[in-house]
């Protein structure tokens, strides 16, 4: 819990295939048919009321009526968890509750308004007056008007992500004024570490030795740190997203009067998404609540997957022990996906043993088994589904219904090289394409600058990741060369004293020198290229500079990979660059802003669906990571990845991929598709395509008329 945090003092508290045309719509068992449209009373005098046993499943309607006191709502994939929260908000207001009596904590302040905007349709009356929003959101209204209570005026400031990275670096710098001879974590490491500490009560020393160990030799420099960051937050009335929690929690620890007019207040809470709650969130909602006890907590703990970020899966699973009284409900029945999709959903996520045993009824009729697709190589796999892609746009399947998902950002690199060769529009919901995020870029500019010299683009980027060597002294370096005739060998010439750099300085221009000097005889094996500037020093850059460094290395080793098919510098770059451009392009002169196929992560693709849905890179090491602390949590993220899919499943993987030493090895099925019964799936071997070198028969180029010379008179 927090109180860890606050009692060990590790931080000071400062207050401070489309559906077959068939196909048909059945209800299980108890039901026997669709449940009907919703029903209104006919207006009278009185407000009108809903019908509820006619818009809800028993299921839901179970949950609906019930008087009060602890739920706990186990909803399943596709069971129409939302509109059952609706309705639930709507009965309330019907039997009379105050809507400003209703507290409704989500995980984003969208998904709050579009809950509001339907009670106000279903009732046709004004629920402005309900409290909704997220965590922090709902926690930053309470803290403006009880703030002062820890010292804060009402009009404190709330720093972004952007901006607590730029305190926190202040911080290090007032720390440690002169910069150290090792490398210490940088500012988005820090407040990573930080901020990992305050929403899991961990202790610094046990987040450190578990996530961050290189750096355990500097915990009293950062615990220095971290009390600076707190000190300089409350001397300017400033407050980060984690202590819009944090506080929160200090005023219902500390503050009995404020804790009871909250509870006074909110007699009936409603949390979403439980399962991603973490220990300090789960703690706030225990003490909101009043005598009544009126709490309802709706999550899936099948698809509990962000542990990765602080959340405690064992708040849903202990919800019954905390709660002895709570009454637990399952809703179970699917209106997303086909049978034979929930079907293999089901069987895999059975091999779980910490869960609430569920199994999800299908409505839906028909449908084809999910196919497990083996492909030759990642190349050929990427091949096999812009091709079905292509085939299922031919089928009438818009773009934006059909989705890919991967388990790690890295394992989309060879698929957006094939759907820009192919002039196939997609969107990447990270919001960055592979080639476009920090890292990649920072590697690629070590070799964009040797095989253009005059890249001045590329020279600032590169030469800025090396120590002491800032925009200033990099503009120095850059004015050293640029005018030369061979500009590459002039920088290599360069004397770093010469150019009366300081003595660091000129030490890392040298090394960068060295480093340049090793890339310029690699420029038939772009790969090793890459290899050599992790090597120099850009993998300790990540790992001490960048968050989630171990994806970014993971992202950096596949692009090494991907560039092993180069035996030309220029060739990889031009690939990679017009990748970019073409891509740009594309989405210039798409059929729509939406019309794309959508590329995802599967912890990004969280609560979306799509007609259909392919899964990427499923081999062990990949999917499951071989990083995998837990592998339930890995088999709810495949969970989640199957239960996206309404009507088609694509379940693929590479049977042979390249190491980092240019040798194809023979991959393994993930274990999470060798577990599953073999009757609850197809298999596909994809065979790669033979190349052609013939060509068309057309015979020889025409010049257009209008560039012939005209003929003279």
């Amino acid at each position: 819990m927090v109180s860890l945090l606050i009692k060990a003092g590790t931080l000071p508290v400062i207050p401070a295939r489309r559906s077959p045309a068939n196909a048909k719509v059945r209800y299980p068992a108890p039901v026997s048919e669709k449940p009907k449209p919703v029903k209104l009373v006919p207006p009278t005098a009185s407000p009108r009321r809903v019908d509820y046993p006619s818009a809800l499943n028993p299921e839901q309607l179970a949950v609906v009526m019930h008087p009060g006191g602890p739920m706990l709502v186990l909803a399943g994939a596709g069971t129409g968890k939302t509109r059952t929260v609706v309705y639930r908000v709507a009965r309330l207001l019907e039997d009379g509750v105050e809507p400003s009596a209703i507290l409704m904590l989500t995980f984003t302040n969208r998904a709050a308004r579009e809950m509001l905007a339907r009670v106000e349709t279903l009732l046709g009356r004004d629920a402005s007056h309900i409290s909704g929003g997220t965590f922090h959101s709902v926690g930053n209204r309470i803290l403006r008007r009880y703030g002062e209570k820890l010292g804060y005026p009402s009009n404190y400031g709330i720093l972004d992500r952007e901006d607590a990275q730029e305190l926190m670096a202040q911080a290090a710098t007032d720390v440690l004024p002169h910069a150290p001879e090792k490398r210490l974590p940088g500012a988005a490491v820090l407040l990573e570490i930080y901020s990992f500490i305050v929403n899991t009560g961990q202790s610094l020393e046990e987040v450190v030795a578990s996530k961050y160990p290189q750096f355990l030799t500097h915990l009293h420099l950062m615990h220095a740190v971290f009390r600076r960051y707190l000190e300089r937050k409350r001397q300017a009335y400033l407050m980060d997203y984690d202590d819009l929690l944090l506080n929160w929690l200090l005023l219902l620890r500390q503050q009995p009067e404020v804790r009871q007019a909250l509870a006074t207040r909110f007699r009936h809470i409603l949390v979403d998404e439980y399962q991603d709650t973490n220990k300090l969130q789960a703690e706030i909602v225990d003490l909101m609540l009043g005598g009544e006890r009126n709490l309802m907590v709706v999550g899936d703990d099948a698809q509990s997957i962000y542990a990765f970020r602080g959340a405690a899966y064992a708040n849903i699973l202990s919800f019954p022990q905390r709660y002895p009284d709570c009454t637990v409900f399952h809703l179970t029945i699917n209106y997303r996906s086909l049978p034979p999709i929930l079907e293999l959903a089901n069987a895999s996520i059975a091999h779980n043993q910490k869960q609430f045993p569920k199994h999800l009824r299908p409505v839906r009729e028909g449908g084809e088994k999910p196919a497990l697709v083996a492909a030759p190589t990642p190349e050929v796999q990427a091949s096999f589904v812009a091709q079905r892609i292509l085939e299922l746009l031919d089928e009438g399947v818009p773009l934006r219904e059909i989705g890919v998902l991967y388990r790690n950002h890295s394992h989309s690199l060879e698929l957006e090289v094939e759907l820009t060769r192919r002039s196939i529009p997609y969107e990447v919901r990270s919001g960055l394409r592979f080639f476009e995020q920090r890292h990649v870029k920072d590697v690629l500019a070590h070799l964009r600058f040797v095989a253009n010299p005059r890249d001045e683009v590329a020279f600032f980027r590169m030469a800025k990741l090396r120590p002491r060597l800032g925009q200033r002294l990099v503009a120095r370096v850059w004015d050293g060369f640029r005018l030369a005739a061979e500009p590459l060998a002039a920088f290599l010439k360069l004397d770093p004293e010469g150019l009366g750099l300081p003595k660091a300085a000129a030490h890392a221009l040298s090394q960068l020198q060295t480093l340049i000097s090793h890339l310029q005889r690699l420029t038939t094996r772009p790969g090793e290229m890459i290899r050599e500037v992790l090597a120099s020093g850009y993998r300790e850059y990540v790992r001490s500079q960048l968050d989630n460094a171990a994806s970014r290395l993971d992202d950096l080793e596949q692009l090494a990979i991907f560039a092993d098919g180069y035996d030309k510098l220029a060739s990889f770059l031009d690939e990679v660059t017009l990748m970019n451009e073409l891509s740009g392009e594309d989405v210039a002169a798409g059929e729509g802003e939406r019309e794309r196929v959508t590329l995802s992560t599967v912890h990004q693709a969280k609560g979306l669906e799509w007609r259909v849905v392919f899964v990427l890179w499923l081999a062990e090491g990949r999917f499951p990571t071989a990083r995998a602390e837990d592998v339930e949590e890995e088999r709810r993220l495949f969970y989640v990845a199957c239960t996206r899919a309404k009507d088609e499943l694509y379940l693929c993987y590479p049977l042979v991929a390249r190491d980092r030493y240019r040798v194809d090895v023979i991959t393994e099925p993930s274990r999470f598709l060798q577990e599953l019964p073999p009757e609850v799936c197809q298999r596909l071997l994809v065979e790669a395509p033979q190349a052609s070198c013939a060509l068309e028969a057309g015979g020889n180029y025409q010049l257009p008329a209008f560039l012939k010379p005209e003929k003279p008179n």
